[in-house]
């Protein structure tokens, strides 16, 4: 079985709205999730979500403190990775419309008020929680994978 995959992801406030991309290449699926990825290995968790966000929403930002830890497998098969969330602010919040993702993951960007959250289909559940939380470290155990 192969060990867990290791992911760092941004939440990104501004004008207290959150950043949301879409979560998987299919343009029909409407998961959201926050900006981020895979470890790359050698650099710092830090450098590796700048670099992630900056490909994924064009945007550069500033880490901060680790927010929440979320596990998500899926339970029939072999998938499961660990998101490591930290707080980021971004230098400039403005989103360009010419901007493309690299890798052609992410095709889709919004800024989405907490109320608008909810009623969003996003991943993880404790998103909310995370982003606009003031107290320590969230974690989530094994949260099933969504599609």
């Amino acid at each position: 079985m192969p060990s867990p995959r290791l992911a760092v992801r941004g939440l990104i406030l501004h004008d207290d709205r959150l950043l949301l991309v879409n979560a998987w290449r299919d343009p029909d699926c409407d998961l959201w999730c926050a900006p981020g990825g895979g470890v790359e290995r050698g650099a710092s968790l830090p450098d590796n979500l700048i670099r992630e966000v900056r490909e994924e929403t064009g945007l550069t930002v500033t880490v901060g403190a680790p927010a929440l830890v979320n596990e998500f497998h899926d339970p029939g098969g072999r998938f499961h990775q660990v998101d490591v969330y930290f707080h980021c602010t971004a230098s400039d919040a403005t989103l360009d419309p010419g901007w493309t993702d690299p890798e052609g993951v992410v095709t889709r960007r919004r800024w989405v008020a907490r109320d608008e959250l909810a009623a969003l289909r996003h991943k993880p559940d404790s998103l909310a929680a995370a982003a606009w939380g003031t107290g320590g470290v969230l974690y989530d155990a094994l949260e099933p994978l969504l599609r």
